[in-house]
């Protein structure tokens, strides 16, 4: 089909409109379809039917992409594994793999009521700080729920290899920063070297979710996890990744936030320290906690490598955003000595 698509960028409402009503039960059209603000990963619309049900789609990014990159059509399955477990998910609805209908791939699933917390005032507009340590139990709660699953169980023991995570992330995100880096940035190359040369011995696999952060989760009006999204960089490892990357995003008074565009939700006055995630992630699943900072220098650096991919691909996409530009040439290297801090132990 042609580049362009009917109405907004990424969606062909007309082709879309035919497959949901041939392929998602009970549903009505017409449908109108939005896309959700915030994030630089796949595309995410809300779809509301003539009833006034609202769904989710998720298709990958407009432009050229990287090999195996944003694989929407994994994430489906993953999440669909997941459905039957304790950890929160959204329910899976269907799954179109025919480019012709919509220029790429594409899953749809059930909307998940509740807020999705990106900055303070979210969290000030909604729940009282009173509630907020019961918000970061929940949401501990749910990472340690999926990083206690056996992949076989739930189907999943075939998403990748178990063995060598760490190595095998390294190497992946060094190849997709040279693969897309139109610069080079010292911070980068050094905190590879460093990382590469301090992993420490792999934990038993688990399943992976590879961005857990708060914004990747929607709260429920009781404070309580309704569901995990953006499972696209999902894999099976060594789950402190996760609690690395996790700990990162937990910015705490005194931190340099500017790594994050919306500021962090977690400055919000009631939300507990880096230290009672840790305690309470500890208990709750029996991991040896003492080589964390390992793994936060780990998840700065990924994250590192995945801002110049992005700001690459801004920049092939010509836009008129001159801030977010200026943000992401930025937060690559800034991100990098974050991890060389970490490192370094200061």
């Amino acid at each position: 089909m042609s580049d362009t698509l009917q109405g907004q960028r990424g969606i062909d409402e007309d082709r879309v409109s035919i497959w949901l009503r041939d392929n998602v039960a009970g549903v009505e059209s017409p449908f109108t379809f939005r896309p959700f603000v915030g994030g630089l990963s796949n595309l995410t619309f809300e779809v509301r039917d003539a009833a006034g049900r609202k769904l989710v789609l998720r298709r990958p990014p407009l432009g050229e992409l990287l090999p195996s990159a944003h694989d929407v059509t994994r994430e489906h399955r993953i999440i669909s594994a997941l459905g039957p477990t304790a950890v929160p998910v959204p329910a899976t609805l269907g799954v179109c793999q025919d480019p012709e209908v919509n220029g790429a791939p594409f899953y749809v699933m059930d909307f998940a009521e509740g807020a999705i917390l990106r900055d303070e005032e979210g969290v000030e507009n909604s729940f009282p700080p009173a509630r907020r340590t019961a918000i970061a139990d929940s949401f501990i709660d749910a990472l340690a729920d999926l990083h206690r699953l056996d992949p076989d169980a739930v189907g999943l023991g075939d998403l990748s290899r178990r063995d060598g995570y760490i190595s095998r992330q390294l190497s992946r995100w060094n190849r997709q920063y040279e693969a897309s880096r139109s610069r080079t940035v010292a911070e980068v190359t050094e905190a590879h070297r460093l990382l590469a040369e301090r992993i420490p011995t792999q934990p038993r696999p688990a399943i992976v979710h590879g961005d857990y952060r708060i914004d990747n989760t929607v709260i429920a009006a009781d404070g309580t996890v309704e569901a995990v999204l953006d499972w696209e960089l999902c894999t099976l490892g060594d789950p402190l990744a996760d609690l690395g990357l996790l700990l990162l995003y937990w910015v705490e008074p005194g931190d340099d936030d500017s790594f994050l565009p919306g500021g962090a939700p977690t400055l919000a006055p009631g939300f507990p320290r880096r230290d009672h995630l840790l305690a309470r992630y500890g208990a709750r699943t029996g991991a040896n906690l003492t080589e964390i900072d390992f793994y936060v220098a780990f998840g700065s650096w990924k994250l590192a490598c995945i801002t110049e991919g992005v700001l690459s691909r801004y920049g092939a996409m010509g836009t008129d955003d001159d801030l977010s530009l200026e943000r992401l040439t930025a937060q690559t290297p800034m991100l990098a000595r974050m991890a060389l801090e970490r490192l370094e132990g200061r």
